[in-house]
């Protein structure tokens, strides 16, 4: 095992472990452990995507990876909702087209709408079911193309991401009742 391996088992672990942490209510995001782990976690996985693409992985995961700093960084100055959702969404629809453009068969697909999903999923407001939906959908579609990649670190890390907003959706939507 290469130290490239053991930069996305830490990255994914603190991404999984932020997943799970407890939602809470704070002031401001940065002031948010949830939103750190998430920090850390995806410098973590932007370091593992770049190395992997230099190891002959796929780009895609870069791609990914860049939509998530973007949302990262939007979510942590508290950007409002009617600003972030159309920068993910112009930078998302961009990386949509140079997805397209390096299309390497329907499975990329997958991934271009589950990056869509994800980064949505990053800036939307804390503690909602609209938040957690989108994470939960997107971690799913990206589960699916990091299965046909073989790549297994980013497969895991989004089928566990999946399970633990999955479950903040049903406690969010049970608590609405």
């Amino acid at each position: 095992m290469d130290y490239i391996f053991y930069i996305g088992v830490v990255g994914s672990l603190i991404l999984v472990t932020g997943a799970a942490w407890p939602i809470e209510k704070v002031k401001h995001p940065v002031y948010s452990k949830k939103n750190w782990l998430f920090a850390v976690g995806n410098v973590l996985m932007f370091t593992f995507a770049i190395l992997g693409y230099l190891s002959g992985g796929p780009v895609f995961f870069i791609f990914l990876q860049i939509l998530i700093a973007v949302a990262t960084i939007m979510m942590m100055i508290d950007i409002p909702d009617k600003i972030d959702i159309p920068v993910i969404l112009i930078s998302g629809a961009a990386l949509i087209v140079w997805s397209l453009y390096l299309f390497e068969g329907y499975n990329t697909m997958f991934f271009i709408l589950g990056l869509t999903g994800v980064g949505l999923g990053y800036t939307l407001e804390m503690g909602t079911v609209r938040r957690n939906l989108a994470l939960t959908l997107g971690s799913i579609l990206i589960a699916a193309f990091s299965f046909v990649e073989a790549s297994w670190i980013f497969f895991w890390l989004n089928t566990f991401f999946a399970c633990f907003s999955g479950y903040y959706v049903v406690k969010l939507a049970i608590a609405r009742k």
